[in-house]
């Protein structure tokens, strides 16, 4: 690190950081290691040229220009038109929230990229298979998942709130409001009101429940079916089977279909 001749390495303020550990997060952060360095010597220099940054951070002159260029393009320096040029950081707040709206951009470009993926990945899932999932949460995700492809209809029963995944009221709105026909079975009066104000859901209350140690049930255009079941003395502890477009999960779906009736009390059109 270099100083006019006039100061004093005294004078700088204490810090845990080291020009190290800064110029390494501000490359965590989206800038290459010389933009960094340039950085940090701006805040030491105020305004500098290519030649005076050159001096203050050992960066090659040549990659200079480059860093500096960098920097403008990021909103983190200004730049005066003089012979030579000089350069002068923006104020530090503003660099932090522009390089918070850089990463941020960065993010929602490459989760956009992930979510075609995962989007393309879950329509074309191996249909061979019926597969197991085990754990409340990852069988909160999957309902959600195989609730949203739903076009012609969604049936969903669950036994308890805790069952009900906290977006599918919204997604099962959409179904609705898309034309889908919506139904939702509860022998659990809280699990009924959930669902009793959202247009285009109807709503039924189960009796008997056929199992033991009930899970949920998702049924979507026939050719989804998701079961589960939790076992005995522990509610939480829930796994469930799924199976979609194969001839198990059209031979559950209309199993299942076929013995709606039977546990519910009135119809759907009742409630």
């Amino acid at each position: 690190m270099n100083f006019d001749a006039d100061s004093d390495p005294r004078d700088v303020p204490e810090t845990t950081v080291s020009e190290h550990e800064a110029v390494a997060a501000l490359e965590h952060l989206g800038l290459s290691n010389y933009a960094a360095r340039v950085f940090v010597a701006l805040q030491r220099l105020g305004v500098g040229t290519a030649k005076q940054i050159h001096k203050e951070t050992d960066v090659p002159r040549s990659q200079v220009y480059g860093a500096a260029e960098e920097l403008l393009d990021v909103g983190m320096v200004e730049l005066q038109q003089s012979t030579p040029k000089r350069y002068r950081p923006v104020s530090l707040d503003t660099a932090r929230r522009q390089l918070a709206e850089r990463m941020q951009q960065e993010a929602d470009r490459a989760f956009e990229f992930l979510e075609a993926q995962r989007e393309a990945r879950i329509e074309s899932e191996t249909r061979d298979d019926v597969w197991t999932i085990h754990g409340r949460e990852p069988i909160h995700n999957r309902v959600a998942e195989l609730a949203r492809q739903g076009v012609d209809s969604v049936l969903f029963a669950a036994p308890k709130p805790e069952f009900v995944p906290s977006n599918l009221l919204e997604t099962l709105r959409a179904r609705a409001e898309a034309g889908a026909s919506v139904r939702v079975l509860s022998e659990d009066a809280a699990v009924r009101e959930m669902f009793a104000d959202i247009d285009g859901v109807a709503v039924a209350e189960a009796v008997d429940p056929p199992m033991d140690h009930p899970g949920r049930v998702l049924i979507v255009d026939d050719r989804v079916v998701l079961l589960s079941a939790t076992s005995p003395g522990d509610a939480a502890d829930e796994t469930a089977i799924w199976a979609a477009d194969t001839a198990m999960a059209e031979i559950l779906a209309r199993v299942i279909e076929d013995s709606i009736q039977r546990f519910v009390s009135g119809s759907f059109d009742d409630e």
